[in-house]
């Protein structure tokens, strides 16, 4: 047999020492094996401060823009608009209020329950008409108790004064004393004044009867009812309003007519009504009297003027709108209306300032024109006012001008 030939192992051989290894000292191979794991430590910690870095970075960015995003969205934005100058016309435009010429409210004057009533809202009704009717037995009684009691204390004069005479004619023949005759005399006067108390008693019983039927003080229309058959009608601290009576043929009109142009208001004077129930139409109006004062809270003059309503075309308790001539047609300075705050401290308007926050002022309106108001001061016509501002806006707020993104309110 041929012997078996053997070939060296090559995971052996390779980890074998060759020649110049086996010629270098142990320190030399310990050194070279520590900064081979050296370099493996510090690529391993290259590698992981890499992705630490690749993977924070993207989050870093992320989280600025996000912080970003919120701070521009806590800055509200806003739009601003400027006071304009505007040339009223020669005519002055100003909200009124529609009164009845002459209204009453009904209360009972006798108490009772509520028998009838005949007349309901809206019913037009002439001066005394019945409007409704009070069963009053409790009063009927009292009154027929008075009734008699009148009827005793005649019969009591009556006696008294036969009496008095009689002893009159006794004192003449000296069958009586003086004394006694006085006292006969004196007892017919007491009866005279009890009578004249018991008539007097059953008149009041019997005027407070007849407020069992209640009528109208006036013509007019039946604006309210507030009672039915059979509820109790009461005088005293818990009356309640029978009925509401408004006159309607005539209607007085208030306005408040603001200061600058109070002197040019006089009675006699001839304006123009108009309601928003009858759109298109005008009614003709003159003015009546005035208050002739200032108001020390609206800085205004009250206004009463008179409106034909024979045709019933305008209603009472409603509001309408008074054209008014004048003399003074200066242009004026206005504000859109819905850039007024009304707070405690006034009417204010939020006014956007070059360093990007606001400022609260306190402005003086005067003639309201609609979708705008007339400003007497408080703003010019260079300062930016905010429309549309929010209650929560307050000296210093920062925001942003629409339109501007990006750009605080500055130029």
């Amino acid at each position: 047999m041929s012997p078996i030939e053997t070939r060296p192992n090559p995971i052996e051989a390779a980890s074998r020492p060759g020649n110049g290894e086996r010629s270098a000292s142990p320190e030399a191979r310990n050194g070279r094996a520590a900064g081979r794991r050296l370099a493996a430590g510090a690529f391993v910690a290259a590698t992981i401060i890499a992705g630490l870095i690749l993977g924070f970075i993207p989050r870093w960015r992320e989280r600025r823009e996000t912080i970003a995003d919120m701070s521009e969205l806590a800055i509200p934005t806003v739009s601003v608009v400027s006071p304009t100058l505007e040339k009223p016309g020669n005519g002055l435009e100003l909200p009124a209020e529609i009164r009845p010429w002459r209204e009453a409210s009904i209360y009972a004057r006798a108490n009772g329950y509520l028998k009838d009533w005949v007349v309901d809202i809206g019913a037009h009704v002439g001066s005394g008409q019945l409007l409704a009717e009070i069963e009053t037995p409790d009063l009927d009684q009292q009154l027929e108790q008075a009734k008699a009691q009148f009827a005793l204390a005649r019969a009591n004069l009556h006696l008294a004064e036969t009496t008095d005479a009689r002893w009159q004619q006794l004192l003449k023949s000296a069958s009586v004393s003086e004394q006694d005759a006085d006292e006969k005399t004196a007892a017919r006067e007491a009866a005279a004044a009890s009578l004249d108390a018991d008539r007097a008693n059953m008149h009041r019983l019997q005027e407070l009867v007849s407020f069992q039927r209640i009528v109208a003080p006036f013509a007019g229309i039946v604006t309210a009812r507030s009672v039915d058959i059979g509820d109790l009608i009461n005088t005293g601290n818990g009356s309640r309003e029978l009925f509401h009576v408004a006159q309607v043929d005539n209607l007085r009109v208030y306005v408040r007519v603001p200061e600058p142009y109070a002197l040019d208001i006089a009675p006699g004077q001839t304006a123009t009504l108009t309601t928003p129930a009858s759109p298109g139409r005008i009614f003709a109006a003159k003015v009546i009297t005035t208050s002739e004062a200032i108001s020390t809270a609206s800085r205004t003059l009250l206004a009463e003027l008179e409106v034909d309503n024979s045709q019933n075309h305008i209603l009472p308790y409603s509001f309408g709108e008074i054209s008014l001539k004048v003399s003074n047609s200066d242009p004026v300075l206005t504000l859109p209306s819905n850039s007024i705050l009304f707070r405690a401290e006034g009417l204010q308007v939020a006014v956007a300032r070059q360093d990007g926050t606001v400022q609260m002022r306190s402005v003086k309106t005067g003639r309201d024109f609609g979708q705008t108001i007339e400003i007497l001061g408080g703003v010019t016509p260079a300062d930016r006012v905010v429309v549309n501002p929010t209650d929560a806006l307050v000296s210093g707020a920062r925001v942003l001008v629409q339109g501007v993104p990006g750009v605080l309110a500055a130029n």
